[in-house]
């Protein structure tokens, strides 16, 4: 199969050769075009070599497993949010506090409304990162919020949560995120 990693074949030809009923060396061929992105898009995410050797092999092995029968367009672009959701699912499944990661404390007792929202302009990627490292009540309340712009009346219909928990958790989680956004630009600036 190694002529098919070194044959002008595309991604989309070696992707419908799989799924017609094509061997696995089919897709090892495509997959190892994209292993040196792949475990780029790994050190992004988690800033350890081990961590990312093993999030591109859970993703791989996941990939190999579980590979759509739907036609992939763009499989750099697919396999990219593979990476990533695998690098998410690493750092949520740390046994260590999340916030580890970053050396972040987490802050429970907030007294007053963050006023600036300049610290909200970030890349997505990095938003995505860090709404990962928050509790899910407060994860929750932002995205409905921020994100799909509802009220606290909408939130408080869809979660069960009370005025003053959304209130909270949203206050709590704003001041969570700009902590874990700063702390990441921070080491990236080293």
């Amino acid at each position: 199969m190694q002529g098919f990693h070194n044959s002008s074949a595309t991604d989309e030809e070696l992707i419908l050769l799989y799924q017609s009923g094509g061997s696995v060396e089919l897709l090892g061929c495509l997959l190892s075009r994209y292993s040196l992105l792949a475990f780029g898009v790994a050190m992004k995410f988690l800033k350890d070599r081990s961590l990312a050797e093993d999030a591109v092999q859970q993703a791989f092995y996941k990939i190999i497993d579980r590979f759509p029968q739907e036609p992939i367009q763009n499989f750099k672009g697919w396999l990219y949010v593979v990476i990533r959701n695998q690098c998410l699912q690493t750092i949520r499944d740390r046994k260590s506090s999340p916030l580890e990661i970053y050396n972040i404390e987490p802050i429970e007792n907030i007294d007053s409304e963050i006023n600036d929202p300049s610290w909200m302009l970030v890349s997505d990627e990095d938003l995505e990162i860090a709404l990962g490292l928050i509790n899910e009540q407060q994860r929750i309340s932002i995205q409905l919020f921020y994100l799909q712009e509802m009220s606290y009346k909408q939130i408080e219909e869809q979660t069960g949560y009370t005025f003053l928990q959304i209130k909270s958790f949203i206050q709590n989680g704003k001041r969570n995120l700009k902590n874990i956004l700063t702390k990441m630009q921070s080491t990236r600036s080293l």
